[in-house]
């Protein structure tokens, strides 16, 4: 739902895309309270104010006005996917299915199939300048010790590779 926003959409190539669909679950343990001399009361001020309940006894009335909201609620959410994806088939995609990466291409779901990095690194490198930002844990006094070694021992490589490619072009 949220990516409906976008004017462009990515998705990895096993990027999980989908579902347009609508679910709820509700447990009712109403017998096993009974079984055990448990009573619920539940007050309620309006007809649908509780149409299924977890500890109550459900009644079909309440399971159709449940299964009416929840069909509301797919409507409204297929109208909103089309509105924002006017070339998608919602009949065909609106069914709670899932799809991964060029599957979802070819429903339209998507635009194109790539990873992060080779959008940000390719296509958007060009376009705009692209930081690495890193998040790193503070490190301890021997944390950071053993990193300054490791810099050093670099460094004195970097050095000693660029020396034996200076001395290789001088005898050439």
């Amino acid at each position: 739902m949220m990516a409906c926003c976008a004017h462009h959409l990515v998705a990895a190539p096993f990027a999980v895309i989908g579902s347009i669909g609508v679910v709820a679950q509700i447990p009712n343990v109403h017998r096993l309270l009974k079984k055990h001399d448990v009573d619920v009361e539940l007050l309620t001020a309006g007809r649908y104010k509780r149409t299924l309940t977890v500890l109550g006894e459900n009644s079909e009335e309440g399971r159709a006005k449940f299964l009416e909201d929840l069909q509301s609620t797919h409507d409204l959410f297929k109208q909103y996917v089309g509105e924002r994806r006017p070339q998608l088939d919602l009949e065909q995609v609106a069914t709670g299915e899932i799809w991964y990466g060029s599957e979802a291409q070819s429903q339209g779901l998507v635009d194109a199939v790539g990873t992060s990095d080779a959008y940000l690194l390719g296509k958007l490198s060009s376009q705009a300048r692209v930081l690495h930002v890193s998040l790193t844990s503070r490190r301890g006094l021997v944390g950071r010790l053993a990193k300054g070694a490791e810099a050093g021992v670099e460094r004195t490589l970097d050095r000693v590779l660029e020396r034996l490619g200076r001395l290789s072009w001088e005898r050439h």
